[in-house]
């Protein structure tokens, strides 16, 4: 052999080959990117198919009346998803006071989140889906 090429060898031998730790820690990160992507793509999907039933319910003469604070008209958003811009919603808490917005106050809403509906009827509360659906006769996709 050569001089040139032992040297070579040599170089190459002495070159610091990545732990198989390391490989292994950069498939469990690229296997979780994907499976976060893909978690997001589905909501996101899930979230706008509901566009057309939040749509509807405004239409249909329902209103949500909730406040920024509130646990439960948070849990009743989360239900929509990216679809609850779309839902009708009445925001009654102000920032800095404890009085509600007036809106609130004329519609005589006194627990958030509350439902009325265009008959009148009223619900308090965090409800499914399914139970708007019935009371408005908008159908989920």
């Amino acid at each position: 052999m050569s001089q040139e090429r032992r040297k070579r060898q040599q170089e190459r031998e002495q070159e610091v080959t990545p732990s198989p730790w390391i490989r292994k820690i950069a498939i469990v990160a690229l296997v979780a990117a994907v499976a976060i992507g893909l978690y997001a793509f589905t909501r996101h999907r899930q979230s706008s198919r509901l566009n057309g039933f939040a749509q509807c319910l405004g239409t249909k003469g329902a209103k949500m009346y909730g406040a920024y604070w509130c646990p439960h008209c948070a849990d009743q958003e989360a239900r929509f998803g990216s679809s609850f811009e779309y839902a009708p919603y009445v925001e009654c808490g102000v920032k800095g006071s404890r009085v509600p917005a007036q809106a609130c106050v004329d519609a005589g809403v006194k627990h958030y989140p509350t439902w009325v509906f265009a008959d009148g009827a009223r619900v308090e509360g965090d409800h499914d889906l399914e139970f708007l659906s019935q009371e408005t006769g908008c159908a989920l996709p």
